[in-house]
């Protein structure tokens, strides 16, 4: 193989490596179906696992189309337990959270639900795009 190629690779499993290390952190919150219709794609139904996003996020409508993956880190209320051992969940941006938005990402019910129990209601979340 040669050195070119060699390099190509090593920048791009530090890129990689970067992403996963420096994953970002904030609140979630979720909202009930109907998850359309949405300040991206309007009437069209872009499934179950969908989020809003805040202003943090939005960056004039450039986040829409955006995939994050989402996993809950611990309780943003007085919930003891909220996360669901670690697990995470990819989500589309569909919508803008308006303000006052209790978190950065404002997850569909269903998404939420994979990540924590919906009683807590808020949740500490780490996310990466």
């Amino acid at each position: 193989m040669g050195i070119e190629m060699r390099i190509l690779m090593m920048v791009g499993l530090v890129l990689c490596l970067t992403t996963i290390v420096h994953a970002a952190q904030g609140n979630a919150v979720y909202y009930e179906p109907p998850y359309s219709p949405s300040a991206c794609f309007g009437k069209r139904d872009m499934g179950r696992w969908v989020a809003g996003v805040s202003e943090a996020l939005w960056n004039d409508k450039k986040a829409c189309g955006r995939k994050y993956s989402v996993r809950c880190i611990g309780g943003a209320n007085k919930a003891p337990h909220p996360c669901r051992n670690g697990k995470s969940v990819v989500v589309t941006v569909v919508d803008f959270c308006q303000p006052p938005c209790n978190g950065i990402l404002n997850l569909s019910q269903d998404a939420f639900d994979v990540i924590a129990d919906r009683d807590a209601g808020k949740v500490r979340v780490e996310y990466n795009q």
